[in-house]
């Protein structure tokens, strides 16, 4: 019994013998990174400040130089120099009047709202595919293949569907599609106004983005109807854009702000399934069945200064980028007719992510230097310089 004791204890001290070992040594890695990371944010320091750093001592000096003077001394400077000082502010005021009057205002998100449908929109899994199969329009490999959708695609027990479409027949009219929309976008709209206090007459934009569902009147025109804008609103209905529409819509907006001073934009993002459920077996088609549902968001943007303080965001760059040169990137998301029963239907290409994903790589190229500081920038470029100037075999820098 004691030889087994003792050799546990042996075994005991062989088995933390390596992991104190190694704790030694990982103890002077933890104080080089720690050394390192301050080293960075000098470094980020100094690049960033380098102007003010470098000002300070030329602002000593003249400042020292200047306090030598005594009132009289620069009395008498002022006396004989008198046109250079009118001409030197009479500039000063111009340029700073130019600058003032030619910046770009300045743009503030006020408040946003989502809306949420009541109850009776809920909609799980199971009676989503309970509703598809009394609809005795899916085969069951489109039955599975939707399931299968469905469990990947992460949507939960209480997504919301109109109740157009949780009936059996479903009930795709116009009327149907009007409803939803109107009841989505006037929800979104009511509960952002009643949290900012803005009346509807104070709004002078509007911009509404919905793809697929482009009635007549508009839907910017309902809601202005709704709500009973004033007549000179600058009122836009974005169509057929896709899921880039929203941020399209506030790019818009940010423009028009920057012409149309103290106003309010109003932007509306929204989409219709009602309308624009498929009822087919082609699986390119099926996919946004099972991705999309009913809501809409409502923004209001701001360029009046007021709104500052009460805002919860500055808007302070939009970068864009177009791909529809491309066929691949024009064609990866078709709204079209299958070919056995002639439904239309929106068809999700397979390159559609790998297409994403390039666009998104030129975005944050673009959107790179427009919000990286000085230091990142510059340890970027010098990376680069080293590896493609000088071959040098060095990892790519990525800030």
């Amino acid at each position: 019994m004691a030889d087994e004791k003792k050799q546990n204890l042996e075994n005991k001290s062989l088995l933390s013998q390596p992991l104190l070992e190694r704790e030694k040594n990982s103890l002077p890695n933890f104080f080089l990174s720690v050394k390192l990371k301050y080293v960075k944010l000098g470094y980020h320091y100094l690049v960033s400040n380098a102007m003010y750093l470098t000002l300070m001592p030329v602002l000593c000096m003249i400042f020292a130089h200047i306090s030598t003077f005594t009132a009289d001394d620069l009395w008498n400077q002022l006396k004989l120099n008198l046109v250079t000082v009118v001409l030197s502010s009479t500039s000063i005021v111009f340029t700073g009047t130019v600058y003032f009057m030619s910046r770009p205002r300045k743009v503030y998100l006020v408040d946003f709202s989502c809306y949420k449908p009541g109850p009776a929109h809920i909609t799980s899994r199971e009676l989503f595919m309970q509703l598809s199969a009394a609809s005795e329009i899916f085969t069951e490999q489109s039955l599975a293949f939707q399931k299968k959708i469905l469990e990947k695609s992460g949507f939960g027990e209480m997504t919301y569907a109109p109740k157009s479409l949780m009936q059996v027949p479903p009930n795709q009219s116009m009327a149907e599609s009007w409803r939803e929309s109107e009841m989505v976008m006037f929800g979104a709209i009511d509960d952002l106004l009643a949290k900012t206090g803005v009346k509807p007459r104070d709004i002078g934009i509007l911009v509404v983005n919905s793809s697929l569902f482009n009635p007549t009147p508009s839907l910017s025109a309902r809601i202005v109807n709704h709500y009973k804008l004033r007549g000179n609103i600058l009122s836009y209905n974005l169509g057929g854009m896709g899921c880039s529409a929203g941020l399209i819509s506030v790019d818009l907006a940010k423009d028009l702000l920057q012409v149309h001073p103290n106003s309010y934009a109003l932007v509306v993002s929204t989409e219709n399934i009602t309308r624009n459920w498929y009822f087919g077996n082609d699986r390119s088609m099926l996919v946004t069945n099972c991705l999309f549902r009913m809501g809409a968001a409502a923004v209001l943007l701001s360029n009046r200064i007021f709104d500052r303080r009460r805002s919860k965001y500055q808007l302070m760059r939009t970068v864009r980028t177009h791909k529809g040169a491309d066929d691949k990137s024009f064609n990866c998301v078709l709204q079209r007719e299958d070919p056995d029963t002639q439904r239309v239907g929106v068809s999700l290409s397979k390159d559609l992510m790998v297409i994403a994903g390039e666009a998104l790589k030129t975005n944050i190229t673009t959107l790179g230097p427009l919000v990286l500081p000085v230091s990142e920038q510059l340890l970027f470029f010098v990376t680069l310089v080293a590896k493609k100037v000088f071959k040098m075999k060095i990892k790519p820098y990525i800030p």
